[in-house]
């Protein structure tokens, strides 16, 4: 029964990241803000793909496990959920102690992505054109981050958003755009970008986010109490 929820958890992302993919556009208008609520720095749709067919693999080593009665696959099974677990919690520790150094390392890596990507890379395109637009803001931090981006390169003006919808979006009009100032203090001249709207939009559904992390949780420690108690039985046998 584990390893089956676990099967059908990876169908289910690994579904949603193959929809987003073909049809992202379809997603969006369904989900509408919520789905840019969560970070979509990176591309999120194949990191679906990949943590479904993960989940997908794991629950297959599960049900031949606890079918063959192997102690090898059983082990492997507690072993591979453990080290999700672990990380999972890592991960959560990380975002509540050091949220400064996550933005800071998230600052890091998206910007140099959004510089090389958007406007080439059609998923991580569309999902920032979404993003600016549910929100109303412009790059991660300001309107710099998509300087020089493939985006401009083509199309020689910034996204809509940038310049509060005002065409054509040049580097001067965005610059003096109303957008409101972003609240950190480490980019006090800047305009406001996706950063902080991200985090609002997120604790907004702080409750539903907290309840899908605990139930996943939960689901990972009763797989491993389950596949460690048939490895024992195995050994009584």
């Amino acid at each position: 029964l584990m390893s089956l929820l676990s099967q059908l958890g990876g169908a289910t992302l690994l579904g949603v990241g193959i929809w987003v993919v073909v049809d992202g556009e379809s997603f969006f208008k369904i989900f509408g803000a919520i789905s840019t609520s969560v970070l979509q720095v990176v591309n999120v749709s194949y990191f679906l793909i990949v943590i479904g067919a993960i989940l997908l693999i794991i629950g297959f080593l599960g049900c031949c496990g606890a079918q063959k009665e192997s102690k090898c696959l059983l082990m492997t099974f507690f072993t591979v959920v453990l080290i999700i677990f672990i990380a999972e919690v890592a991960a959560a520790v990380v975002a509540l102690v050091y949220t400064g150094l996550a933005e800071t390392l998230l600052t890091a890596t998206v910007t140099p992505l959004l510089k090389e990507k958007f406007g080439k890379e059609p998923s991580l395109t569309q999902i920032w054109n979404v993003t600016m637009n549910e929100l109303h803001c412009c790059g991660l931090n300001n309107y710099t981050d998509l300087t020089e981006s493939p985006w401009i390169e083509k199309y020689h003006s910034y996204p809509a958003p940038c310049c509060s919808g005002k065409q054509p979006c040049n580097e001067s009009l965005a610059d003096r755009s109303d957008v409101p100032p972003r609240s950190s203090s480490l980019f006090p001249c800047f305009l406001q970008g996706c950063f902080d709207q991200l985090l609002t939009e997120i604790r907004k559904n702080s409750g539903v986010v907290g309840g899908v992390a605990a139930g996943i949780a939960a689901l990972e420690i009763a797989s491993m109490v389950v596949s460690m108690y048939l490895y024992c039985r195995l050994d009584e046998k």
